[in-house]
């Protein structure tokens, strides 16, 4: 089910991105934003495990260094049907983790000290099977795709704001565009990209949180860690997280209640929670 959300989440993006450029330059302004946004998004998709990892100074850990963890990590990666990915640990309070690269062949996964020391061996097992589920389901392609449509919409929105400002619209008058079009175009169609891409992401939150469930075989194992995360991360904030990389840890590590949370990478945790525990005991009323 939520495989096929996030398919057509991904052709609504499409949609939004082929009428944005037809309302400012026609297939011409949709070419060159969606080449420049590629562009961008390919150097993200080759690189983006380096410059994470040095964003948040993780250091890799070899199974001398830290024998235990790399342990858990192999034999999740093992019963996962996963090469085994490089192992780092994060210097940081905060309890969290995260998992990077363009495939399983060079992936990569991080845990903070804080989460090493909070959790149980099951709780953490739960957690990194979550974070190998992301990688057997290839989520970070799936998050390069998705941003590299939105991020083309908003190239292509503030085309539209400097064609408004200059009159562009008005040379299209005739095409049935015209210059309150581009305005919605320009105030819309970013705004509707970015919460298409947030769904992207908290639907393959989901789908990572049954992976790696039935990798460990006791969805308890996860949901039990994430009522520790979730309480530990709202007291110890992680000062370095960036919107830019949230959306790769196990919990969100970016606060916000509200009407923020229709922008969060990831669904609530009390749902997430829910889910799995409708694995053990089933649905309840």
């Amino acid at each position: 089910m939520n495989t096929l959300k996030t398919t057509f989440l991904l052709a609504l993006l499409t949609v939004i991105l082929v009428f944005a450029g037809g309302a400012i330059g026609g297939r011409g302004g949709m070419t060159i934003a969606l080449v420049m946004a590629g562009v961008m998004n390919f150097v993200s998709y080759w690189f983006s495990d380096k410059i994470v990892l040095a964003m948040y100074g993780a250091k890799e850990v070899s199974e001398s260094d830290s024998p235990e963890f790399y342990g858990m990590v192999r034999q999740l990666a093992s019963q996962a049907g996963l090469p085994m990915p490089k192992v780092y640990i994060v210097q940081s309070d905060t309890p969290n983790a995260f998992a990077t690269g363009r495939n399983p062949e060079h992936a990569a996964v991080a845990a903070t000290t804080g989460i090493l020391r909070i959790l149980s061996r099951e709780e953490l097992m739960g957690v990194m099977a979550h974070e190998l589920s992301h990688v057997k389901n290839r989520d970070i392609l799936i998050s390069s795709i998705a941003a590299t449509v939105a991020g083309a919409i908003t190239y292509l929105a503030h085309m539209a704001q400097w064609a408004a400002m200059f009159g562009g619209g008005r040379d299209r008058e005739e095409e049935g565009g015209g210059l309150l079009g581009m305005l919605v175009m320009a105030i819309v169609a970013p705004i509707a990209a970015m919460l298409i891409q947030m769904a992207i992401s908290r639907s393959r939150e989901y789908d990572a949180d049954k992976g790696g469930a039935l990798v460990t075989g006791n969805p308890l194992y996860l949901a039990n860690a994430l009522r520790k995360l979730e309480m530990a991360n709202r007291q110890i904030p992680m000062e370095e997280a960036t919107p830019a990389s949230a959306h790769m840890f196990t919990v969100n590590p970016l606060t916000g209640g509200g009407l923020m949370s229709l922008f969060s990478t990831h669904p609530p945790v009390e749902e997430r929670i829910r889910r799995l525990e409708s694995m053990v005991y089933g649905q309840r009323g």
